[in-house]
């Protein structure tokens, strides 16, 4: 085989598996997490139970970040050598966390593993996308969603067991032998699949382009700022879960069975969204996904007042369910009408696309979990506000 064509792996469901792993390490940081906050809470004495959930908001500052340069780096270097230096970011952000004695130290190093795990997260598409297209790129991704759809089932369980078994920090200890096996599989197994002569030198002024025909075109950015405020919305049910279902209704040990319960919905529209999309338009999938969050919060903000913010929890799943039904379905069609205009730069695009909106996700989230007040109204509220903001976006690009 020539040296300038991309080399595929010895095994198919070996390469499978191995792309899963890699763009998994975003999931599996935060979501193994969750068990894990009050105990850091006691032990880096923060007094302010709210504060523990930038543990989490501030891992997609990072990611936000990484982003934006690993696309561009990947051209220029090849996909080896970028995801790999993402993964040793990562694993330095990992290890800070495991030493870490105070709460700035640990912030620092979830910022490092959010920079670091944007690389592989990133990379690994314009990797699958080297090697395959059409119809057979879509099979592999399709297995890759379906790992994506297990993690949040299992990851709270796995951090709940490790937390029984060794204590918190031993997470980031499981952290660090995941990120140093799947780098040492990656660099033993995988060839490089960018052959020298399609590189293309390092250049912010890519990047730069490609943010200006973002904001220059209005389906681009209106659907980049509403990706955005949908997934604040979730980030901040993320941020405020474990306060939620542990403080607020004393779920105790059950708590990841209730998390991984509402995992199964957005899992299971985001398996159903690649057949609706071959019968209706995504503008009108989008719409009627935002519609049903929009009026299931109006409606269920009436009994949450009315109880002063603590409705029967049977209640909140109950909203809660379809809820993340819908955000199933928009979160890869949000994304998608962003970067149709944008198929020229497709993959700076798709790179500035996903730091812009992790960025204003990761701030919406943040400000809706920090409005946490022992009731599920703040919740309620950032769902209600960000899908209205979203849908007067969307009207107003029409």
């Amino acid at each position: 085989m020539s040296t300038e064509e991309p080399s595929r792996p010895t095994r198919y469901t070996e390469f499978i598996i191995l792309i899963a792993m890699m763009m998994s390490l975003v999931a599996f940081s935060i979501d193994t997490m969750l068990p894990a906050l009050p105990s850091i809470i006691r032990d880096l004495d923060i007094e302010n139970a709210n504060a523990a959930q930038l543990i989490l908001s501030t891992l997609f500052l990072g990611m936000s970040a990484g982003q934006v340069l690993y696309g561009p780096l990947s051209d220029t270097v090849g996909r080896k050598p970028a995801i790999s230096i993402g993964i040793v970011i990562f694993i330095s952000g990992s290890l800070l966390c495991l030493t870490a004695t105070s709460f700035s130290v640990m912030l620092a190093g979830r910022i490092l593993q959010g920079f670091g795990a944007a690389g592989p997260r990133i990379v690994t598409i314009a990797l699958v996308r080297d090697l395959y297209q059409g119809a057979a790129m879509a099979r592999i991704m399709s297995f890759v969603m379906t790992v994506f759809i297990l993690i949040p089932i299992l990851a709270p369980f796995a951090g709940q067991l490790i937390i029984a078994a060794a204590g918190w920090r031993s997470i980031f200890t499981a952290f660090l032998l995941m990120a140093v096996s799947i780098l040492a599989w990656f660099s033993l197994r995988q060839p490089e699949t960018l052959p020298k002569a399609l590189r293309h030198e390092f250049s912010f002024q890519r990047v730069k382009q490609s943010l200006k025909e973002i904001l220059g075109n209005r389906q681009s950015l209106v659907y980049t700022l509403t990706s955005g405020l949908v997934f604040g919305a979730f980030l901040g049910y993320l941020n405020t879960s474990q306060q939620i279902f542990q403080g607020q209704y004393a779920t105790g040990e059950l708590f990841p069975l209730y998390f991984g319960m509402l995992a199964v919905p957005f899992g299971m529209a985001t398996l159903l969204n690649s057949i609706l999309v071959r019968k209706t338009s995504l503008h009108r999938l989008v719409f009627l996904a935002m519609t049903a969050i929009l009026l299931l919060s109006g409606v269920f903000l009436v009994p949450a007042w009315m109880s002063d913010g603590n409705p029967p929890l049977w209640a909140l799943l109950c909203y809660l369910a379809p809820v993340f039904f819908a955000i199933g379905i928009l979160f890869g069609n949000l994304n998608a009408l962003a970067m149709e205009p944008l198929g020229h730069i497709a993959g700076t695009g798709a790179a500035t696309v996903g730091s812009l909106s992790t960025f204003i996700g990761m701030t919406t989230g943040t400000i809706i979990g920090q409005s946490y007040n022992g009731t599920i109204l703040p919740l309620i509220l950032g769902f209600t506000l960000s899908t209205f903001l979203s849908m007067l976006l969307i009207r107003g690009r029409s």
